[in-house]
């Protein structure tokens, strides 16, 4: 079943003809299973009508699970009488549309389907949980067979489960759950509706004929005409301020930017630990990467733990056991993983439902992320840390002797090319002995151990910069 919750549908092509079909005309179901439409829809509601309409114009993930979700319950709270949803989408995840048809057989509201142009895969099975379906001229529904990430059919343990899910689902609206099966099945054969061999797709006039599309219509308008509904108001469902928010954190140039600032504030946190602000940057950033991703379904629990485990390897390494070993690699390895698992759909590393494609593109977005910071650190890190927002971090100011500062050093130019050791560690500040004398100092950058030797390359304020050397 977690393999299940992944499976994508298929995005077949359609090319029948539905040109005999004019606009503003019905049809009913077939009469065998008019006797099992929800009493719902054939209840009649007196008075002015209130009619909420949302779209549903994407694939079928978790996003538009909760998009249906939330203008229901809107729809609910404010006691519609309808629900009108424009329909196009190519399909998407069998457990999210499943999810969505239960919401919608449910729901209070009459609700109509439009298909604008596309009802295929999990939005066919979405489309038949519907009161009543309407198409567009041209629009076709059906093709609903499980595949894989690159387009091949799964196995009968998929397609069974979608077959049961579709007959159930137009039983219950009174549709010939037959038709609905063989939207799944190419095996099925229906005298005058399709050869085996072939899976059902419908185009507007023949879903007409089989009872899966009360009629043609060309807006939204017309489909509350064909409802026979003359006295209404028409609410339009809006995306919340938290959606909209959602979807800007979604963009993959804000994503990359995150990753930079995530990476940036790791980094300048441990060059100068317990300074604070540069590890807060980064934790707000992961959780404005991780989040959006995490409600999209995309990224799970065990890939940010991954991504945290990754972090701390990482510090392991500098901190317990200063170099670059087996722990500082499998850090980076563990946060690259973690960044690129959470933006592709898998089960723990199965990719059956993704495809190869999908996962390269999202680890070349990664890896080019964190290439760019690397160049960008060795570009800006000095700037940063002496003239940027660091610089007051790391107490790099000259202190003249004519407003009162007096040094009990020897002059740091004449320190310059002299060699010392270092008896604290550098990330980048810390403690060097010249000459049995004891100086702060900063690296250039680069991490520099304990009794290590150094060589002084410059005098900056009170500190010395240093490198190493011996």
């Amino acid at each position: 079943m977690l393999l299940l919750a992944c499976t994508l549908l298929n995005i077949p092509a359609f090319a029948q003809d539905s040109s005999n079909t004019n606009a503003l005309t019905t049809t009913t179901p077939v009469e065998q299973y008019s006797d099992t439409v929800s009493e719902k829809t054939i209840t009649p509601i007196q008075g002015k009508k209130k009619i909420y309409t949302f779209e549903l114009t994407e694939e079928i993930f978790p996003a538009a699970w909760r998009l249906v979700q939330h203008a229901v319950d809107e729809a609910e709270a404010m006691q519609a009488d309808y629900i009108i949803i424009r329909m196009n989408t190519y399909g998407g995840m069998v457990n999210i549309a499943d999810s969505i048809r239960t919401k919608l057989l449910k729901a209070k509201p009459i609700i109509a389907v439009w298909i604008d142009n596309n009802a295929a895969s999990a939005g066919a099975l979405i489309s038949i949980a519907c009161d009543s379906i309407y198409m567009n001229k041209g629009a076709s529904i059906g093709a609903a067979t499980v595949v894989g990430g690159e387009g091949e059919q799964m196995p009968d343990k998929y397609q069974s489960y979608m077959r049961s899910t579709m007959r159930a689902t137009a039983e219950a609206q009174g549709r010939d759950p037959q038709i609905a099966e063989a939207m799944v099945d190419n095996t099925s054969a229906i005298p005058d509706v399709i050869d085996s061999g072939f899976t059902l797709t419908f185009t507007t006039s023949e879903a007409m004929k089989n009872g899966y599309c009360e009629g043609e219509a060309a807006s939204i308008t017309e489909v509350i005409k064909l409802l026979g509904i003359a006295d209404y108001e028409l609410i339009a469902h809006e995306q919340s301020a938290l959606d909209n928010f959602i979807a800007l954190l979604l963009n993959p140039a804000v994503s990359g930017i995150l990753m930079l600032v995530i990476i940036g504030g790791i980094y300048f946190e441990l060059q100068t630990p317990g300074v604070g602000f540069p590890l807060a940057a980064a934790i707000v950033a992961a959780v404005l990467y991780f989040a959006p991703l995490y409600l999209e379904g995309l990224a799970e629990n065990w890939e940010i733990l991954l991504f945290l485990a990754g972090i701390g390897l990482l510090a392991v390494e500098i901190f317990v056991l200063p170099g670059f070993g087996i722990a500082g690699i499998a850090g980076i390895v563990f946060i690259v993983s973690g960044l690129t698992l959470s933006l592709i759909r898998n089960v723990v590393f199965d990719f059956t439902f993704t495809g190869m494609e999908e996962v390269s593109v999202a680890l070349f977005r990664v890896v080019l992320t964190l290439l760019a910071a690397v160049v960008m650190f060795l570009l800006f890190a000095e700037k940063l840390m002496f003239k940027g927002p660091f610089s007051k971090l790391v107490l790099a100011d000259t202190q003249k002797s004519a407003e009162g500062y007096v040094s009990q050093t020897s002059s740091g130019s004449s320190l310059t090319g002299k060699m010392g050791i270092a008896i604290t560690d550098l990330r980048p500040a810390g403690s060097i002995e010249i000459d049995n004398e004891r100086y702060d100092a900063i690296s250039d950058g680069e991490l520099i151990t304990k009794n290590t030797a150094v060589k002084v390359v410059k005098s900056q304020g009170n500190y010395l910069i240093v490198v190493k050397g011996g």
